[in-house]
């Protein structure tokens, strides 16, 4: 492996930055070393969808040149990045909301929070990453760029949806990428591809939306990173975190996430469940899962299986998510048609089936509909509260599935059945959405291979707003059961 390519696949984010302030290697030759491995195997897993390599060149210079200078430079300065191609904005880049044919030239002139935090910074931006239309599944998969490659399988999806970042980041395109979770869009791909995603409390990172405020409350919605090492993440969260006036639910205070790092989860308690007692799981996830969550132990923390006592079927609740999600999904295609787009009318083959079956759904749904679903969703947080109320950290199997084949025609979904158990294909697998309901934080972190050498991912859920725990919890569990050399086994 060339020398280039291989500091981009094999240093972190935190050790790229630091080398950068150190003057011992410059931004000039990070970007060139991540342009040569996204060059040389992108195309391999179609991670990163749209590309920006000239203008991310020209912003290292400029970056090399503050550091030539002695100007203060931010925690991620020269470091290359990447967000996510779904409702995340830059100006003047394309914004094609997860591979929607009727958005192939469509730019705004707007930024997301992540990219306007992680560009104050210093972080660089290569790209955006590929992702499922709207964000409306679990897997990563579209019409106009096709599926995401698992990078441990390349037959295997990356999971959604934020899939691309994650398949980028365990590829060793670059070292940090963006992800946002509506209903687990961090902590699923995360968890296929064996990296470490985090998403944290509801307001922790301020999500600024218009023309609708207060859209990211049903469910709630996060952005985050998607990193190879827990450090990274904290290093991202440093950046990320803090208040803004725009977000009418953003917290005020702050978190010393590199703090977190150092801190210890002995004498913690720490519930433990395979399933939450109401879905259907592989068998080979939960023997990885049951050895993961030994480590724990080992920290000095006590570790007791628990029922969380859900009272409504894991059918029941994933519908209801997707019922949330639909009514979104429609509000969304209203406002384009104020931008003289009308998907509906003139685009429907953008979209799969199963979208505008949602799309049905949510446009029939009635006020008194709605509020049951909210009362459901109350039950769902009360359980888990109670949970919390008495243990430190909830910890699962983050999905309950392996990784599933990537498709051909553009709609690959999750698995129909697990165990002979029907399962909703588009997020009924995935035990994430639960928490997207309830807004803690939670990680997901690699818990080890399967048999047949695919990754499985362990969900860290903690107290509200107790995000600097889950980070503790997640950085004791790397540093027992190290991850970064499994990264051998991907197929790059």
């Amino acid at each position: 492996m060339p020398k280039s390519e291989n500091l981009a696949k094999t240093d972190s984010a935190t050790a790229l930055a630091a080398k950068i302030r150190r003057k011992e290697i410059s931004p000039v030759e990070v970007m060139d070393a991540a342009i040569a491995r996204i060059e040389a195997h992108n195309a391999k897993i179609n991670a990163l969808i749209i590309l920006h390599l000239d203008e991310a060149r020209e912003a290292a210079k400029v970056a090399e040149a503050a550091i030539m200078r002695g100007d203060a430079v931010g925690a991620l300065h020269g470091v290359p990045v990447a967000m996510k191609d779904c409702f995340d904005f830059k100006p003047g880049w394309v914004t094609t909301f997860g591979g929607i044919r009727a958005f192939k030239d469509y730019t705004t002139n707007i930024s997301c929070m992540f990219v306007e935090r992680m560009e104050k910074a210093g972080a660089i931006f290569v790209g955006k990453t590929n992702s499922p239309a709207f964000g409306f599944r679990g897997t990563c998969d579209n019409y106009l760029y096709g599926p995401s490659k698992n990078p441990f399988n390349l037959t295997k999806n990356t999971g959604g949806s934020s899939g691309g970042s994650a398949g980028a980041v365990a590829a060793g395109l670059l070292p940090l990428c963006e992800g946002t979770d509506g209903g687990g869009s961090i902590r699923i791909p995360a968890s296929w591809c064996g990296v470490y995603g985090f998403k944290p409390s509801f307001g922790r990172v301020p999500l600024v939306t218009r023309p609708d405020a207060f859209s990211g409350i049903t469910p709630f919605i996060f952005e985050g990173p998607i990193t190879r090492t827990v450090e990274d993440a904290a290093l991202a969260m440093s950046v990320l975190a803090g208040y803004d006036s725009r977000d009418p639910f953003a917290v005020e205070g702050s978190v010393d996430f590199m703090a977190a790092l150092r801190a210890s989860v002995k004498g913690k308690k720490i519930a433990y469940t395979r399933d939450y007692g109401i879905f259907p799981v592989d068998p080979r996830v939960i023997a990885v899962v049951d050895r993961a969550v030994a480590a724990f132990e080992e920290a000095g923390a006590h570790v007791e299986e628990v029922d969380i006592g859900l009272k409504q079927a894991q059918q029941e609740l994933s519908d209801v998510w997707c019922r949330f999600v639909a009514s979104k999904q429609v509000a969304a295609l209203e406002s384009f048609k104020h931008e003289g787009i009308d998907l509906v009318r003139d685009h429907h083959g953008d979209f799969p089936p199963e979208f505008w079956h949602w799309d049905e759904i949510g446009r029939s749904m009635t006020v008194a509909q709605f509020l049951a679903d909210q009362a459901i969703r109350s039950e769902v947080f009360d359980a888990l509260r109670s949970v919390l109320d008495r243990y430190d950290f909830l910890i699962s199997p983050t999905l309950a599935c392996m990784a599933v084949d990537n498709a051909t025609d553009g709609n690959t979904t999750g698995p129909a059945e697990i165990n002979g158990q029907k399962i909703d294909r588009l997020i009924g697998w995935c035990m994430t959405y639960l928490i997207n309901f309830i807004g803690y934080p939670a990680a997901t972190v690699p818990a080890g291979l399967a048999e047949n050498g695919l990754p499985v991912g362990m969900q860290i859920v903690g107290k509200r707003y107790a995000d600097a725990d889950v980070i503790t919890a997640s950085a004791e569990f790397e540093r027992l059961r190290p991850w970064m050399n499994t990264y051998g086994r991907c197929t790059l």
